[in-house]
């Protein structure tokens, strides 16, 4: 029988002590967060017998995921982010609070500061003219009775045709493709885009790494983030995933959900081929002022 010793008094002191709770400085929630965390991997080394082999390579991962930027990724495509959208669906059901546009995960591309327009706006810098299909994006905000939200705010952001992001992929320009937009009178927005395209883990990457061990893809599909904010309504951070595409019911990043599928319509005009998308969305009442804010997720800003 293998021996055993993670669950001994010696050693649960012995993680208290390196927890930080034979003294009085620090922080009590963090201390009580490092203690439960030293205490599973203890178990997971005894319980799944890991190797020294295994676990130095684990700390080399590690090291290479945050050098590479990539943690968020692998939250995301681990279902992690998922799980804690699950998590606060549990609780408002709980807590009796239904209704709205479903909630998905904001992912780890999202720059803040994006320009502020009114009502309507241009997102594509041109760059992609002529290869780049445009996309008229248009929809309405609407409170929980289904009346339009004038003065709502819709920041959103999606990638180019090549899958890849401004900010993180510095061919592009600054805020390319990342808007946000007070809504009008009848709370509704408007933006001329471009079709997005889904995309993939870097091939080379620690989190295509890991997804490979796993026997799973590393691929999304194509989608256009949202944050969509009103005076006392609850803060909303979803995604539209856009209908046809091969991924969308086999999206690595788990955040497609029912509800948040957007039909785009192809027309033929005088300027060649466009598409449309109409979505709306509604929004909770806030219970607290503090629902009417994002979460403090650490965010990307692009520099002046």
């Amino acid at each position: 029988m293998t021996v055993k010793i993670s669950h001994t008094a010696d050693i649960q002191q012995f993680f208290e002590k390196a927890a930080g709770f034979d003294n009085d400085q620090g922080s009590p929630r963090l201390k009580r967060i490092i203690q439960r965390l030293l205490q599973d991997t203890a178990r997971l080394i005894e319980d799944l017998e890991i190797t020294e082999d295994e676990f130095w390579h684990a700390v080399d991962y590690l090291n290479r995921l945050g050098g590479r930027g990539e943690a968020g990724l692998l939250v995301a495509g681990l279902g992690i982010e998922h799980f804690i959208d699950l998590l606060q669906d549990a609780k408002d059901a709980e807590a009796g609070l239904t209704g709205g546009t479903p909630r998905t995960i904001e992912g780890p591309l999202y720059v803040a500061g994006a320009p502020l327009a009114q009502g309507e706006v241009r997102m594509d810098d041109g760059s992609e003219e002529g290869v780049a299909t445009v996309m008229l994006l248009e929809g309405q905000v609407l409170d929980p009775q289904g009346q339009p939200l004038a003065g709502a705010i819709v920041d959103l952001w999606h990638a180019n045709t090549r899958g890849t992001y401004s900010f993180f992929d510095q061919s592009q320009s600054a805020y390319n493709l990342r808007r946000r937009i007070v809504t009008d009178a009848e709370g509704r927005y408007r933006a001329r885009s471009i079709v997005p395209s889904g995309y993939g883990c870097d091939p080379q990457g620690p989190t295509q790494e890991c997804l490979d061990l796993l026997g799973r893809h590393g691929q999304r599909p194509a989608h256009v983030h949202f944050f969509i904010s009103a005076p006392g309504h609850r803060h909303l951070t979803t995604q539209i995933n856009l209908a046809g595409d091969k991924y969308l019911w086999d999206d690595f990043a788990y955040a497609t959900r029912d509800g948040l599928v957007g039909e785009v319509v192809f027309h033929e005009g005088a300027e060649g081929r466009y598409a449309e998308l109409k979505f709306d969305f509604q929004l909770q009442k806030a219970q607290a002022s503090a629902d009417e804010q994002r979460s403090g997720r650490p965010r990307a800003l692009q520099e002046a």
